[in-house]
């Protein structure tokens, strides 16, 4: 019974993941130019995502400012959810929404670009993030899930949607952190191709 419930998990994964791989390529090449160039201009790189998709944040984060696979220069990247102490006090004195609007407005510049990563696209906290940085002439790069939710409705045609072809919290984070490793890969590729 429970080597069946396991095998029925790798089964659902690999089969999302094959769905993934026809889809998603076209928008992952997309971001990974569009996050090499701002790395180029000078500019950086935010990223945020609530619970699990916070954890994946700071991974991509530590890919860009430590290394992917292997050694080169630091590359400016911030993930906005890792400053427990500021994330509460935001959330104590203003309102959770604000948790990364507020510093996006203090901290982001025309030229960055905000990497949002969410299952459904429907957290408040994360609406505000993108709009927010859309006020601020901020390109947007959404790892989303489900149908995309409201999130999906405020991006512009200059933004990019990666959506994970699956409903379950469980098979998007997958997705989402093998995009996060392709995105690394690709920066490290363009940047650094003798590595």
């Amino acid at each position: 019974m429970i080597n069946e419930k396991i095998h029925a998990h790798f089964a659902e994964s690999i089969q999302t993941k094959i769905v993934a791989a026809e889809a998603l390529p076209e928008s992952i090449e997309k971001a990974a130019l569009a996050l090499t160039a701002t790395l180029v201009r000078g500019n950086k790189i935010l990223v945020c995502g609530n619970g699990g998709a916070a954890a994946l944040a700071q991974i991509f984060s530590s890919h860009l400012l430590n290394k992917y696979e292997t050694d080169r220069p630091s590359l400016p990247a911030i993930a906005i959810t890792a400053d427990s102490a500021l994330v509460s006090a935001i959330a104590t004195d203003s309102h959770f929404d604000q948790i990364y609007a507020k510093q996006i407005s203090a901290i982001a510049q025309e030229g960055d670009i905000l990497l949002v990563i969410s299952h459904g696209g429907n957290s408040r906290n994360m609406i505000k993030a993108v709009e927010t940085a859309l006020s601020k002439s901020i390109q947007i790069i959404a790892l989303n899930g489900v149908d995309g939710g409201e999130l999906a409705g405020l991006l512009g045609s200059d933004d990019i949607e990666i959506r994970a072809p699956s409903d379950k919290g469980s098979r998007i984070e997958e997705i989402h952190l093998l995009v996060i490793n392709c995105l690394s890969d690709l920066i490290d590729q363009q940047l650094f191709p003798q590595h």
